[in-house]
């Protein structure tokens, strides 16, 4: 299975602006916790931008 460099960049820039993790740190994470962490920053930024 191939990883669109596209869509790795996104996910480490998205985890990066938010959590101020190195880059290299994140590109360590296994595929499947980089998206988790990637949905749950867009769960708290959901839930702050809705004001709860």
């Amino acid at each position: 299975m191939t990883y669109a460099p596209g869509r790795l960049h996104e996910e480490v820039a998205y985890v990066a602006y938010h959590f101020h993790w190195r880059r290299d740190d994140i590109l360590d994470l296994p595929h499947a916790e980089r998206r988790t962490w990637v949905r749950e920053i867009a769960r708290i930024n959901t839930r702050v931008n809705e004001g709860g």
